[in-house]
């Protein structure tokens, strides 16, 4: 992984701006392209406003370029969530710096495991939640079996 484009600054935003909705219609779309409705698990937009959700929005100079959210489940977990980086800016470490930064959020709020859901088709995600530690798991919360799924889980 390359470093990280100078420029970037994460922090935490609304899901509700104008240039991140149009990030998650992006990336709407580009799941959309890659499995069917069925296999597609996506957090609303006006589910990523609830208080106890934490949403990040990585931005260069100004513009949103990554976003990724942390869903916490009473079962005792987080869920990541709405992970995304626009294509154009990929390789320059965001999607790695919006994941540690959504893991210092998840341990000051005393969270001690985070699970996603990711797509077989999505190598590049399942390379980089890899390399930050995750490892597949079963099927959590109201997940069922899905052969388009990898589930996937990091004790913090």
């Amino acid at each position: 992984m390359d470093q990280m484009q100078p420029g970037v600054e994460i922090g935490l935003e609304s899901p509700l701006q104008q240039d991140v909705v149009e990030m998650i219609e992006a990336l709407d779309s580009y799941l959309a392209s890659l499995y069917p409705s069925s296999s597609n698990h996506l957090a609303g937009i006006d589910s990523l406003k609830a208080e106890a959700v934490r949403f990040l929005v990585a931005r260069i100079d100004g513009q949103a370029a990554g976003c990724g959210a942390l869903v916490p489940d009473p079962r005792g977990y987080v869920e990541l969530k709405r992970m995304y980086v626009k294509p154009d800016v990929r390789r320059f470490g965001i999607g790695a710096a919006i994941l540690r930064e959504l893991e210092v959020l998840a341990r000051k709020e005393n969270h001690t495991c985070m699970r996603l859901e990711t797509g077989v088709d999505q190598p590049e995600a399942r390379a980089l939640f890899t390399r930050a530690g995750y490892v597949e798991c079963c099927p959590f919360g109201d997940y069922g079996p899905d052969p388009l799924s990898v589930f996937m889980e990091k004790i913090l």
